[in-house]
């Protein structure tokens, strides 16, 4: 009964989406059309960030290549590594120091690159002006150093450029101990002459990365802009330009666990841009010029973080620089009033138990006990169902060709003897937003990556990989992808086969054999899935099996 609750829960969740998809959701159409008519509105004019100079073919060079072609300026703290190209005061070169590619390798992991090769990915800031007279710094102006040789989060950097017209240009950069870059843009107007300056920063992604590609998840161009969330996809801003004035908020590009984002000016309009020209780019500038006159110097303070999405960070970020909903780059979802509790409850566990596979564990026995009545209750009527089969099984004969009749003794018997035929769908119902959130959960927090459970499980991030196709690596064969049909998996589609067994059987005979069959289709669905995943469901079932089992021996009824 309890299999056939579930597939009723999932069909009606999945009927639900469908119907809201085909009825209630704005067609593509009206979305573009309602977005176009508030862009109309609030496109202001002549306040584009410039485009990245430079030739749009990249150069068939390696990265050490790149790098090597432009002088730089070092930075490091315990978090990042890397380098500011003095071509353009452009941050090009970060690397995370705690996090490798994957458990294989050594290599750490990479996220910005020089613009002149093909997986570029750099910021940079700066001034523009609407006077045609005055140069400004550009992307291929050269910089010079004053001070401090190297970055770090104890020494800040000072870069200066002169356009010999009588302005001087300065960047104050520093960096805290994590993912934060502070640059402080200065302009020293020593002519005769008054300028209007506009703020801005731009993201430049060279090409669409490699992406999970899971619906569950946003990676692509990213703000929050006057308190709303703004997610584009890479494709959908090749076919339209996104733009969006707004007086608070931040922009950038977010992966799966790393983020690009740069904060404007505070309490200043801006228009942000999500575009691509050949690049990918995402952008701000300011909407409100500021003045500089003779013998005036002005200075605008903009915040870079590029960050491992690591909650703590993100949130202390949040909420020490004051950055409207900077917790969102990490995509909670939809759910994100359970999905991120079910993080802070497992990330507890975590700290008191060391292994986040025994906080998994631990988070399942405190959700078992918080639906215990709700179980209690349905399992109880579910044992009664199973009492009741043979007294069904006499109805059914003898009123089988009165089916109305047959309706109302199965009804009397069930209210006689306290049974609701559709309780033991509550438990399932209430659970499935919970499994639906762990997985949210495992699937995009960082914490969860590459960290491992006991045995074989070395991420419980990613998939079991052990195979009953090669007897768990007893045979020196590696099965293709779809046949990594793992120990984990089979041990929850054991568990379910043998909860199967105490919940009451299906009188049609074609649904006894489906659900028969259920644990089997079940174990192969959820072999890719998370290892952390599995180990909530395994433990779940154990869970269920034991409160279902003493439950039933204690449950009696009474018929004619």
């Amino acid at each position: 009964m309890e299999l056939k609750n579930i597939i009723a829960a999932v069909t009606l969740s999945l009927a639900i989406i469908v119907l809201y998809s085909l009825f209630f959701q704005p067609s593509p159409e009206e979305m573009k059309k309602l977005r176009t008519e508030k862009e109309k509105k609030e496109l202001i004019e002549n306040s584009e960030a410039p485009s990245l100079e430079g030739s749009e073919n990249f150069a068939k060079i390696s990265r050490k290549d790149a790098l090597d072609k432009t002088k730089r300026i070092f930075f490091e703290n315990e978090n990042v590594i890397g380098s500011i190209s003095l071509r353009g005061a452009t941050i090009d070169d970060l690397v995370f120091k705690n996090y490798k590619i994957n458990l294989d390798k050594k290599e750490k992991v990479i996220l910005l690159n020089p613009r002149d090769i093909k997986n570029g990915y750099s910021i940079e800031s700066g001034f523009v002006t609407n006077s045609k007279n005055i140069q400004v710094p550009n992307s291929s102006t050269e910089w010079k150093v004053l001070g401090n040789k190297k970055l770090t989060n104890k020494n800040p950097i000072k870069l200066v450029w002169n356009n010999n017209q009588g302005i001087t240009f300065e960047k104050n950069i520093s960096l805290d101990s994590q993912f934060l870059f502070t640059v402080k843009e200065k302009i020293i107007n020593s002519s005769d002459k008054t300028y209007n300056f506009y703020s801005y920063g731009q993201i430049i992604r060279n090409q669409k990365p490699q992406i999970s590609g899971f619906y569950i998840l946003h990676e692509g161009p990213i703000a929050t802009l006057d308190d709303e969330l703004i997610e584009e996809d890479y494709d959908d801003i090749k076919e339209e330009k996104f733009s969006r004035n707004a007086s608070k908020g931040w922009l950038g590009i977010g992966d799966k666990y790393w983020i690009t984002s740069i904060v404007p000016p505070r309490n200043k309009e801006f228009k942000t841009t999500f575009d691509y020209k050949n690049k990918f780019r995402i952008n701000y500038i300011s909407t409100e010029g500021i003045e500089a006159g003779p013998n005036d110097t002005i200075e605008e303070k903009i915040q870079i973080i590029v960050a491992a999405k690591r909650v703590k960070t993100i949130d202390d970020y949040a909420k020490n620089l004051n950055i409207e909903k900077f917790d969102l780059s990490i995509d909670w979802g939809v759910m994100y009033f359970l999905t991120k509790p079910l993080f802070f409850a497992i990330d507890y566990f975590f700290k008191l138990l060391g292994n986040y596979g025994l906080a998994i564990i631990a988070v399942t026995v405190c959700i078992r006990l918080v639906f215990f009545p709700l179980a209690n209750f349905s399992f109880k009527s579910m044992g009664k169902m199973k009492l009741l089969q043979p007294e069904m099984t006499r109805l059914k004969e003898l009123h089988k060709d009165d089916k109305m009749k047959l309706q109302q003794e199965m009804m009397a018997l069930y209210k006689r003897e306290g049974v609701n035929p559709m309780s033991g769908c509550l438990p399932i119902l209430v659970q499935i937003p919970v499994f639906f959130a762990l997985y949210k959960v495992l699937f995009v927090t960082i914490e969860m990556r590459h960290m491992p459970f006991y045995g074989w499980i070395k991420d419980l991030s990613d998939k079991d990989p052990t195979s009953i196709f090669n007897f768990f690596g007893l045979i020196p064969w590696d099965p293709p992808s779809f046949l990594v049909i793992g120990a984990w998996p089979i041990a929850m589609g054991i568990s379910m086969f043998i909860q199967q067994k105490l919940n009451p059987a299906p009188p049609d005979p074609v649904q006894a054999k489906i659900f028969m069959f259920f644990p089997l289709f079940l174990t192969v669905i959820l072999a890719p899935f998370p290892a952390g995943l599995v180990i909530y469901w395994t433990f779940n079932n154990i869970l269920t099996l034991i409160q279902q089992y003493y439950i039933q021996r204690k449950t009696t009824v009474k018929t004619k």
